[in-house]
């Protein structure tokens, strides 16, 4: 009977491990089949994938183009309205100060976005740099208030 305590893999699906440089009569003795000298015959003798026999490779035939804001781009830390309505009492204030202290924002960002993920069931006050549209709405609807700091 087969269980997990003795599986092995079917007859002829494992290779031993071919032992190169182990001398004439192992077939693969001397050169290990590496062939005569040359830079493939090196300890760690290989060419970069992008190198192209040393004409000038394609990343520097071609011209430079485009331009990009990620550089300057705002990383907002998420937080969704269920995680308020677990986190918080009813008619609490949640700001990032608040929201650390409870664990829902963690790490360097330029502030808090609030997402409509969930319900809100309570009334909060929340202080943050931005909100979805429909998570403001769920805020107001369940009589908080949302401010943009």
């Amino acid at each position: 009977m087969t269980d997990l305590s003795n599986l092995k893999p079917p007859k002829g699906a494992t290779a031993d491990r071919k032992r190169k440089g182990r001398g004439p009569g192992s077939t693969l003795g001397k050169t290990a089949g590496r062939g005569q000298k040359g830079q493939k015959s090196r300890s760690g003798g290989r060419v970069h994938p992008s190198f192209e026999g040393g004409q000038m490779p394609i990343h520097r035939r071609l011209p430079k183009f485009g331009f990009s804001n990620a550089k300057f781009r705002k990383h907002f830390s998420i937080v969704n309205l269920h995680d308020l309505d677990g986190a918080f009492e009813d008619g609490e204030t949640v700001d990032e100060e608040a929201l650390r202290a409870k664990g829902l924002v963690k790490g360097q960002h330029d502030g808090v976005k609030v997402l409509a993920r969930g319900e809100l069931t309570k009334k909060l006050t929340v202080k943050v740099e931005k909100f979805s549209k429909s998570a403001k709405a769920a805020i107001e609807e369940a009589g908080g208030s949302a401010e943009v700091i």
